[in-house]
Order: C-alpha cells, then sequence, then structure tokens
C-alpha cells in the first residue's frame, strides 16, 4: 500500500482516551479535545526495525522522537472496535462500488499490530547497551504505548517487568525469558509480520471478522487474558480514593462507551509545574547520572500496573516491591530528593492499592516507620521534644513537589494502616504511632503554596488520622500553648480548629458530600468521645446554648443547621455519621438531643439505637469521658419552652381548635370516621400503624398488639398458678 493510500484512508489511532499524562500517570483531568491521527504516516517501524538491526542509533533516535513529539498526550483505546466495524459493515453492504471502510478496517487491525510489534521491538531493544539518549526515547514511547491495553502483551512479561524494574534501579536481576542480543531472524520476522498485516483484506461478513479477531487473540495470549480481568479506573480524580472505598468500579471500556474515535487529554496539574523541564533535560540527564530513565521506566511500570491485574501479580510474585522499599530509603536518606522520588513512591501507592498481600509484607518489614521517616524529611521537620514538632509563626509553605510527595507518603500510609484502629497497639507501635501523628499535627497547621494542595493534604491527613488507634491521637492536645493559640482547659485546640474548618468548606462545597465528609465527621465524633476537652470546644462551635427558637434547627446557614439538614440524607452513611456527632456534644442524652434537633430529624438514630421509648440515656462505652455539666437553659429559651413543638424543635404558630363548636355527639362521629378512614388505609396496605415495643423500638401494630395479648395471657397464668398454690 503507498504512502497516498494509506493517507486516503485515516488509521484510527487507538480509539479511545486512556488515563496518563506524560508526567503525572495517575492525575489527569478528564478534559478532551478531538484529534485525527495516523501512526504508518507519523512513525516508520520497518525503518525503526533496519536501524536497530543494522545498529544505526541515529536513524533510531531521529524516527522515535519523531513518534514522540506527535503522540505525546495521545491515548490508544480500540475496545469498542468490533462493534463499530459490525456497524459499518453493513452499511457498506447497502452502498455499492464502495470499499473504503472494508479498507479502514484492515488498516485499523494492522495499526494495532504496528503497535504491538513496535512495543515488542522496544522491549527487546532496551536490554542492549545503548546510549542514555536512546534509551530515554525507547522508554518514552513505551510509556505511550502502555496507554492502550490492548498493546500491552509484550510489556506483561517476567522479562519485560524484570528489564523495567532493572532500568527503574528496583533489581540488578536480569531478564528471565529472552537473550539481550536478538538475531537477524526475530527483526525479519517482526518485518514479515508487519507486510503481512498491511496486505488488504476485504471482508465480507461479519463471521470472518470475529474470526481474524479470534487468530490475533492466539498471538498475545498473556494479554488477552489479562484484558478480560482487568478493571481500571477510568477517572483518574477518584484514584485517591481507590485506597480505601472497596465498590466496584465501571472498566474503561465502560466509561467510554459514547466516547469519539480519538482524544487528547489537557495537561494535568503536575504538568504544567514542570513545563520548564522540557528543555533542560539533557543537562539535567548530565548531571543525575540516569536519573532520567530511572524516571521514565518509572512511569512505565506505573502505567502497565495500573491497566494490567496480570502486572500486578507478577509484580508481586518477582518481589519488586523490596527493590522498591530500599529505593525508597535511600532516596530518603539523601540530603536533596531526585526527581524520581514521586513515582517511586507513585508506584508503591498503586501496589498497595490493588494487592492486598502487599500492605501486609510492607507493614511487617517496618512500612511505616519508613515511610514516616520519608514524611518527615519532606516536610523538614525539626522536634523539640519527643512528640512535638517545631512550627515557627512565619513557616514557609510546602513547595509544589514536596507537597504532592507527601500527599502520595500520606495515601501509602493509610493503605498499610486502615485496619490499626481496630486493634490495641503494642507498646512499640503505640510509640511508632505516636510520632507520626505528631508529624500529621504539621501536615495539618502548614500550608502548601496551592490553597488546593492545602485542602488535599488536609483531606489524607484527615483520613490517616481516622486509621490509627484513638489513643494515639492524643499528641494533637499536647503541645503547649501560645498566645495565638485555641484552648479548652489546659489543651491545645489549635489542630481541632482546623478539623472544624476544614469540615466547614467541605460542608459548602456540596460536591461528592459523602467521600469527602465522612472522614472528618468521624474522626471529629471518637475524638469528641475519648476527650472530654475536644467535645467541650466542639460543642461550644456547633451546638452553642439555644437562644432563638423561633425556626426549624435545620433552617439556615450554620454549622449546626447544616449538619442537622445531613441528618435526613438520603446516604444512610452519611447521615448516620452526622447525627452521631451530633448525638455525641449532646453527650448522648436523649432529651438533649431532640431540644437542639427536634424530634422529627432525631427519629432515625433514636430508631436505629432503639432509644424511642423515652430513655433519656445510652449505655456509655467504656473509652467514653463525658464531664458532668448540665446544660443550663438560656434566659431566652426558658420563656419559650413550653411552647416549643418537640417534633419541629420550634415555635410553632397557634393554630385554631379544629373541634371548637362541636356538640360530643359531633365528636365522636368524627373520631369513628377517622378511625375508619385508617383501617381503610391500613387494610390496602397504603400505610403501616407502628408502635414503640418494650425495647424502644418501631414495631407493627398488629405485632405489638399480639405480644401485649401474650404477655397479658403469661401474667394471667403465672398470676392463677400462684392462686392455686395458695389454696394448695
Amino acid at each position: 500500500m503507498t504512502r497516498t493510500e494509506r493517507s486516503r484512508t485515516a488509521l484510527l489511532v487507538g480509539r479511545h482516551a486512556l488515563l496518563f499524562t506524560h508526567t503525572a500517570p495517575c492525575r489527569v483531568p478528564l478534559v478532551f479535545q478531538e484529534q485525527s491521527l495516523n501512526l504508518s504516516m507519523v512513525v516508520d517501524l520497518d525503518g525503526i526495525i533496519c536501524c536497530i538491526k543494522q545498529g544505526d542509533v541515529s536513524g533510531v533516535q531521529s524516527q522515535l522522537q519523531e513518534f514522540n513529539k506527535e503522540y505525546a498526550q495521545c491515548f490508544f483505546f480500540d475496545a469498542e472496535e468490533k462493534e463499530r466495524r459490525k456497524f459499518r459493515k453493513n452499511k457498506v453492504r447497502q452502498s455499492s462500488g464502495s470499499d473504503s471502510d472494508c479498507d479502514e478496517y484492515d488498516q485499523d487491525d494492522g495499526d494495532l499490530v504496528l503497535r504491538q510489534n513496535l512495543a515488542v521491538v522496544l522491549v527487546r531493544f532496551i536490554r542492549t547497551q545503548m546510549k542514555s539518549q536512546v534509551l530515554r526515547l525507547c522508554l518514552r514511547s513505551l510509556r505511550i504505548l502502555s496507554r492502550d491495553k490492548k498493546v500491552l502483551g509484550p510489556m506483561v512479561t517476567d522479562s519485560a517487568l524484570i528489564t523495567l524494574a532493572r532500568v527503574a534501579g528496583l533489581t540488578t536481576s536480569d531478564a528471565v525469558e529472552e537473550g539481550s542480543d536478538p538475531d537477524s531472524d526475530f527483526y525479519d520476522s517482526i518485518i514479515a509480520s508487519l507486510a503481512k498485516a498491511r496486505l488488504p483484506q476485504t471482508r465480507t461478513d461479519v463471521d470472518g471478522d470475529d474470526t481474524e479477531a479470534g487468530d490475533q487473540h492466539e498471538e498475545y495470549p498473556a494479554f488477552e487474558e489479562d484484558a478480560k480481568s482487568d478493571v481500571s479506573i477510568a477517572n483518574s480524580g477518584d484514584l485517591d480514593s481507590i485506597s480505601w472505598s472497596g465498590r466496584h468500579r465501571p472498566s474503561i471500556n465502560e466509561m467510554h462507551q459514547t466516547g469519539d474515535h480519538h482524544k487528547v487529554l489537557e495537561r494535568g496539574k503536575r504538568d504544567r509545574r514542570e513545563s520548564a523541564m522540557d528543555g533542560d533535560e539533557d543537562e539535567e540527564e548530565e548531571r543525575s547520572g540516569g536519573e532520567m530513565e530511572r524516571k521514565e521506566a518509572m512511569k512505565v511500570l506505573c502505567n502497565v500496573v495500573y491497566n494490567s491485574t496480570w502486572a500486578q501479580e507478577r509484580f508481586s510474585a518477582l518481589r519488586l516491591l523490596c527493590g522498591l522499599t530500599q529505593r525508597l530509603s535511600s532516596s530518603t536518606s539523601s540530603s536533596s530528593p531526585s526527581s524520581v522520588h514521586f513515582y517511586e513512591l507513585r508506584l508503591m501507592f498503586l501496589m498497595t492499592a490493588l494487592r492486598p498481600e502487599l500492605r501486609t509484607q510492607l507493614q511487617q518489614e517496618g512500612g511505616v516507620s519508613i515511610l514516616t521517616a520519608a514524611l518527615e524529611s519532606s516536610l523538614e521537620a525539626q522536634w523539640k521534644n519527643q512528640y512535638e514538632c517545631e512550627l515557627g509563626p512565619a513557616a514557609a509553605p510546602i513547595s509544589l513537589e514536596a507537597s504532592q510527595r507527601i500527599i502520595e507518603i500520606l495515601k501509602i500510609l493509610f493503605n498499610i494502616t486502615y485496619s490499626a484502629h481496630r486493634q490495641e497497639p503494642s507498646e512499640e507501635d503505640a510509640s511508632l504511632y505516636r510520632h507520626l501523628v505528631a508529624i500529621l499535627r504539621l501536615c495539618l497547621m502548614r500550608k502548601c503554596m496551592l490553597s488546593d494542595d492545602t485542602d488535599e493534604l488536609q483531606s489524607h491527613t484527615v483520613n490517616l488520622l481516622s486509621a490509627l488507634p484513638l489513643q494515639c491521637l492524643d499528641v494533637l492536645l499536647t503541645p503547649p500553648q501560645q498566645t495565638d493559640s485555641q484552648q479548652s482547659q489546659s489543651a491545645n485546640m489549635d489542630c481541632v480548629h482546623i478539623l472544624l474548618l476544614f469540615m466547614e468548606r467541605r460542608l459548602e462545597s456540596g460536591d461528592r458530600v459523602k467521600e469527602k465528609l465522612t472522614p472528618v465527621l468521624n474522626l471529629l465524633t471518637e475524638s469528641c468521645r475519648a476527650h472530654r476537652e475536644t467535645r467541650r470546644y466542639v460543642r461550644k462551635h456547633i451546638l452553642p446554648p439555644l437562644r432563638d427558637v423561633s425556626h426549624r434547627p435545620e433552617d439556615g446557614s450554620t454549622v449546626k443547621s447544616r449538619l442537622i439538614r445531613l441528618m435526613t440524607h438520603l446516604d444512610t452513611d452519611l447521615k448516620h455519621c452526622a447525627a452521631d456527632l451530633i448525638f455525641v456534644l449532646c453527650k448522648e442524652n436523649v432529651r438533649r438531643f431532640v431540644k437542639y434537633t427536634g424530634y422529627g430529624n432525631a427519629a432515625g438514630l433514636l430508631a436505629t439505637r432503639g432509644l424511642l421509648g423515652g430513655q433519656t440515656s445510652v449505655t456509655l462505652r467504656s473509652d467514653t469521658q463525658y464531664s458532668s455539666d448540665s446544660d443550663s437553659d438560656t434566659e431566652e429559651y426558658l420563656q419559650v419552652k413550653d411552647r416549643v413543638n418537640p417534633v419541629t424543635g420550634r415555635v410553632e404558630a397557634e393554630q385554631p381548635d379544629p373541634m371548637e363548636g362541636m356538640t360530643e355527639e359531633e365528636k365522636e362521629e368524627e373520631a369513628k370516621r377517622l378511625i375508619m378512614l385508617f383501617n381503610k388505609l391500613s387494610r390496602d396496605k397504603i400505610i403501616q400503624p407502628m408502635g414503640v415495643n418494650s425495647e424502644g423500638k418501631l414495631v407493627p401494630m398488629m405485632g405489638l398488639r399480639e405480644d401485649s395479648i401474650t404477655e397479658a395471657g403469661e401474667s394471667g397464668s403465672d398470676h392463677d398458678g400462684d392462686e392455686k398454690g395458695k389454696e394448695s
């Protein structure tokens, strides 16, 4: 096929946009712009193979530079290609004398073979000794190809993973499958397969198309088996929550069922920060001694691991986490962190998020202490005493690069400690966790250069604090008070104040309320239950003494009103979290809880806990610390207390008596009519009358009546027995 013919039929290079930008593989906004590209017009794969075969390094370099420049932000995806071909096949049958669509089908298959063979050649080529600049170009091309799941086959073998890990500095082992110096027959077979793929093959029916696809699957069995089980996440903005969210997420194919053929992603946040780096790569390479190659190899590993379940399993089986941990330890001890440090952390986060056994392995190998040291180094913490970091009044904001490293460390720490709050820590672990909490206090108090980074840093800090044992969080309150410190009695409340402000911002945002609010609500609830000073301070800000009761408790823009509105939210977990916090601030006293929220808002939590029967309090847990202070009413509340409607929690306007002017007979007839209406609604199962049983739980009225009759019968039988006993 000539170049003119190839330009006439566009090679739809990967039908869908994937995930990763060229510098931040897991942080990309889903902003798309349509673009049409043709792989065979941009890169001559035959020429690359011939250059490699002949040792023409400059030729390989020029070809790969053109490829990387053209496809730096392109994302290949062919998940829907089969369905599109079926649709177009039927369209071609209806139109006579046109074979352009059929040619396009062949070109699409040939283009996929092009990319797959390019990946095979590059994986083999990077095992040879080559100049660092050529190696970097090869790795960048592999990184671009690794965005397409249908091209992952050559990159998920043990040999390829070990090769990439060796370049990334995670291992010193050699490849375990193919040799490092392929002979000419290997390249000749590649060229032959490419020539075969380029031959136009007119398909006459859908069955023929399916048969050819099946043959192609047999050519790359390792990848095709992986593609059947892979469930990657398409929305890279939700990737941070993967470590603490176990619900099913749609695959990339599902996310893009209505997408266009080929799309380009906007540069991500980290890309914009590092835009000046592109022009100085050669200088940086000379200074770093292979750092750029390690970074590129690490990016490829991130893409491959993120997109392939098989690669995740092999990464675990090959024990590459040990090399990653050693790299992280050496990076922490270094005086100046390298640029590859962020990608080491990102790869560790992906593996601990996706492979449960690696979380346990990392924790057993001292991962908490290693990551704590890395966090301390990134924050440049200065210690005043054992559990107190120095925090100057004019501390410099955390740099952009340091804030990203810190966030990655916090996410990894959450992955390996998320269940620690359910366990009783040993003395050694408790000391380690308190040391970590002291550093986390610094994360809460320090600011980043960007406000969005500050909010993200505090969010991940809150998540990690909620995962640690509660008894170790007392370190947050122990620092000595300063002149401008928030305080409650003798405790320093600066961190609690930051948490309250953080919660208020999340309440005002109104976006993804459950994911953003439940961690901080749970953390404040448990802290208030365990520390009476914290409860007093939080109650003063959320539940001030009642004065104005002319409005419903949920009306208004105060923090209290917003939290009470959440108590009737559709999401069960969210409404229980909000109700629990208010309930704990009321010292788990039912009367006080109803007073502040109204019975209508409080009924959900009271029914869940079996407190609808009128109990005034509950049995407190052993770790609960509530003070003995009473809830004194204000003078304004006492004046209208008798007129407050307990259901709505406000003073209602006086309503006329509906029975006024009616005789006793008319009242009796009205009562009978209402009873008949209720009975009709109950028989038609439109409503179900409910009552409260002896345990304070809501049960159907019929069941409640049967229980009462049974109890009365049992008590009567006992009484008769007692009487007979007396007579005898």
